[in-house]
């Protein structure tokens, strides 16, 4: 009885076992080896807010208009983004006053919001001006890797930063970052990116944190280790730096377009060689998070292991490179 009940057991792990297999290289075959970048027609204008005319976006392959483009993504955030862009562009008026070379643009991007976002977003387009601050609306919701993508994709800067709607970051920070990417890269032409980091906070935020939140932590960062990105050891602080060649390069690859798609590009920085550098910011946790413990966790962990596996079976592809590992 007993050997025919683990004669049954094994003959069942087997099957799903195999199942398991076989629906995993069904997975990698149906993939597409590039990013197909789904872009509505609505998408591709804005709104100026006081010509009530709509106007085509730029597109990153042409050449730099301006210093600066600052992407916001933002899903359902009216509450919090008024004070982050109050934030944001007193910082770069203030600069802009200060240095006559430099300009910026912010820009946007609604991630499908239901709510009033997207009426928050357009007072301070009209308000600024439609040259200073764009709002790009989405049909649909993408993900915020794929809110990044499609506005960095719709930039005019010579460097392009993607700034969290939270306010979580300090925005007077961008002159560190700024710096240092600039040490790395003099010209737009040149690769780099500057990274915000909170690591050197992490011992007073596990001091605050819940035990069952920092094994969690603790789980995340070893998956990243292990499967994707070595060299960064805060891989999701929303306060990344580009040149516009590092970002047309990365974002026209970019597949994950959900929370894990920060480790995408960094994976791809470093398949790439490209020069990164990793810069301490000020940070402050605010209430509101869209993320959920324990199923954006396990999400970012299983898109962490495919982008592993699909880079490594060339199921993925880099565009504009012959590397398929």
């Amino acid at each position: 009885m007993l050997a025919s009940l683990l004669e049954l057991g094994l003959y069942l792990l087997s099957g799903v076992l195999v199942t398991a297999v076989v629906s995993l290289a069904v997975l990698i075959y149906k993939t597409k080896p590039y990013p197909d970048i789904t872009r509505h027609k609505d998408e591709q204008f804005y709104l100026d807010p006081n010509t009530i005319k709509t106007v085509a976006f730029p597109s990153i392959e042409d050449t730099p208009a301006l210093k600066l483009s600052v992407i916001v993504p933002a899903y359902n955030e009216e509450n919090r983004l008024p004070a982050m862009l109050d934030e944001c562009l007193a910082f770069l008026e203030e600069k802009a006053g200060r240095e006559p070379d430099f300009s910026y643009e912010v820009i946007v991007v609604s991630d499908g919001s239901s709510d009033a976002t997207v009426s928050v977003a357009l007072k301070y387009s009209k308000k600024h001006g439609a040259d200073k601050v764009r709002v790009l609306e989405l049909v649909e919701n993408r993900g915020k890797g794929g809110a990044v993508r499609l506005g960095m994709l719709s930039s005019r800067g010579c460097q392009l930063l993607f700034a969290d709607a939270d306010g979580a970051t300090k925005f007077a920070d961008y002159d560190k970052l700024a710096e240092a990417l600039t040490s790395l890269a003099p010209e737009w032409r040149h690769d780099g990116i500057a990274i915000g980091s909170r690591a050197h906070l992490e011992d007073d935020s596990i001091a605050t944190r819940s035990f069952f939140r920092t094994i969690l932590m603790h789980g995340f960062h070893t998956l990243v280790w292990l499967f994707a990105v070595r060299s960064v050891r805060d891989t999701q602080c929303g306060f990344k730096l580009f040149t516009r060649t590092t970002a047309r390069k990365l974002f026209k690859s970019l597949h994950v377009q959900r929370w894990a798609f920060d480790v995408e590009l960094l994976y791809l920085a470093e398949h790439l060689q490209l020069p990164m550098s990793e810069v301490a910011v000020r940070w402050t946790e605010i209430d509101g998070s869209k993320l959920t413990p324990i199923w954006s966790w396990l999400q970012m962990g299983v898109d962490l292991f495919m982008i592993w596996l699909r880079y490594l079976t060339g199921a993925w592809r880099i565009a504009g490179s012959n590397k398929k590992d």
